[in-house]
């Protein structure tokens, strides 16, 4: 077993916070066996590296070995091209680096220092709408411009009061016009961020260049912004066959646009839909797509103490999966993200139930993805700046690279900051780098196939997963007290992995101490 303890004694003086900010390191090729596990920046939020407080591209790299210590093995980057907000999911130029965050040149020393330590690199890839101070909508406000069309505006017939998708109006009016439906544009989100027009093929051809543009630089692939709405425009489009099957042909065009740069390219789609089924057919025309309705069960699981039918759940979506996707899985499960409440603010604060909703989350097969602070227990909630506050890397909040674009509201204390938990072996960080070991130990965790297990009771939330080398089974006690579980005659007789003492298998049952999670084989 690795316990949070032999993990820490593991951690080289070299992965501990510096005072100063780590030199790039260039070790060799990484051996080990993959964890599969991505984790959210916002950059903006993440490591300063030039004093102005406003984290930086220097900072991802500065903070790397972090990475690396914690067992990921992919970042995926908000935004980071120009924009005139502080999130930047609207773009001004989509073939730039926004400046606040640095140099294309330290963006390129980015993607080599990750790629030489097995991390790679995902981009935020926001091409549903543009910013409205983007060039090509300034010179769409021009009737006779052929930008005109990269955009879409309202006809006599249109009426203007429609509400959109997002359950706000959708049609603006260009600043200082008359009523004129002509001066009207779409607008899914806000006023600030115009809709692209994907009828048009030159936006679907240059959004495919941009695509290849940073395929070309080195990046791994995209997580791609409303994704479902580039044609589920309208409040009435929620579930119009019709705009599914459009979205679904462009991200089929624009995959295999984009796979002549990298046909390894890795294309995960924010799908943000309420039931499992209604993911299903995004796995055609996508590599994965982050798992929603999975977030709330997991989550409602941990805090009810109760499992919320996870497993059977699970069962359904793999072997859905498989079929849409000509037998490949690959899901992207998560516990939250920048748009949502935080995960220990979910959990009222309750520490035991924010690490089984982590076990839970981390030995599940796909590309499991944790938020920034996660790891630490950080809280948030609404609004979204709240959600996306600078990441605590000192007891005292302040040192060397902590941003100070934003404060921080949840009243977290000075344990929650990597300085105080990184050589705690009783810590949540130590608990995640325990999780993400799992993965990399045991092959099954990351692709095998997966089947509910019933036989656990209500308090204990179990799946089988079995690959080429063999069944597991995964326990989760989500309660606060111990569990005995009965086991298969002739199965399931080993401990592979445990994550608390008192954790036995004896005479065909385990014992499951209170809010403990056990691998067996």
């Amino acid at each position: 077993m690795r316990t949070p303890l032999r993990l820490a004694l593991l951690l080289s003086a070299a992965l501990l916070l510096p005072a100063e900010p780590a030199p790039a390191a260039t070790p060799a090729a990484p051996t080990a066996a993959p964890s599969d596990t991505y984790y959210e920046i916002f950059v903006r939020s993440w490591y300063d590296t030039d004093g102005d407080g406003i984290g930086d591209l220097n900072g991802v790299t500065a903070r790397l070995d972090y990475l690396k210590s914690l067992g990921v093995d992919g970042i995926w980057l908000m935004p980071i091209n120009p924009s005139p907000s502080y999130h930047g999911y609207d773009i001004t130029d989509y073939e730039a680096i926004n400046p606040q965050y640095g140099t294309m040149a330290d963006f390129e020393r980015l993607l080599r220092e990750a790629h030489k330590r097995g991390i790679k690199v995902v981009m935020d890839l926001v091409i549903n709408h543009s910013s409205d101070e983007s060039p090509w909508f300034k010179a769409a406000q021009d009737p006779h411009s052929p930008y005109r069309q990269w955009y879409e505006w309202a006809t006599p017939a249109t009426d203007l009061k429609q509400i959109g998708a997002t359950g706000d109006p959708v049609w603006h009016a260009l600043p200082g016009n008359s009523p004129d439906p002509a001066q009207h544009y779409l607008g899914v989100f806000v006023a600030q961020m115009p809709d692209l027009n994907y009828d048009n093929p030159a936006v679907r051809a240059e959004m495919i260049k941009i695509g290849r543009f940073w395929l070309d630089k080195g990046v791994d692939g995209f997580r791609l912004d409303a994704a479902q709405h580039i044609y589920d425009d309208l409040e009435t489009d929620a579930d119009n066959p019709v705009a599914l099957k459009k979205n679904l042909a462009w991200w089929r065009e624009f995959h295999q646009g984009i796979d002549v740069s990298n046909p390894h390219a890795w294309l995960v789609g924010e799908v943000a839909r309420h039931h499992p089924d209604e993911l299903v057919p995004w796995m055609a025309s996508l590599d994965a797509v982050f798992n929603f309705p999975l977030a709330t069960r997991l989550i409602d699981s941990a805090k009810q103490e109760r499992d919320r039918d996870i497993g059977a759940t699970l069962e359904r979506m793999d072997a859905a999966y498989r079929a849409a996707a000509h037998g490949r899985f690959d899901d992207a499960p998560f516990l939250s993200n920048h748009d949502q409440e935080r995960v220990m603010s979910q959990l009222d604060g309750n520490a035991e139930h924010m690490r089984t909703a982590a076990a839970m989350l981390l030995t599940l097969p796909g590309h499991p993805f944790v938020y920034y602070g996660e790891e630490l227990g950080m809280r948030g909630t609404k609004p979204d700046p709240q959600l996306r506050e600078p990441m605590r890397w000192y007891r005292a909040g302040k040192g060397r690279g902590e941003t100070s674009w934003e404060g921080w509201s949840a009243g977290d204390g000075s344990a929650v900051s990597v300085e105080a938990q990184q050589a705690d072996p009783h810590s949540l960080l130590n608990w995640y780098r325990m999780l993400i070991q799992w993965r990399r130990d045991i092959p099954a965790l990351r692709d095998g196939v997966l089947h509910n297990w019933r036989e656990a009771g209500a308090q204990v939330a179990a799946w089988e997963l079995d690959d080429a080398r063999g069944d597991v089974l995964v326990l989760h006690n989500l309660s606060g007290r111990p569990q005995t579980v009965t086991l298969p005659a002739q199965r399931f007789r080993g401990l592979l992995e445990h994550s608390l003492p008192g954790t036995t298998v004896a005479d065909g049952r385990l014992q499951l101490p209170a809010y403990g999670s056990a691998i067996l084989h």
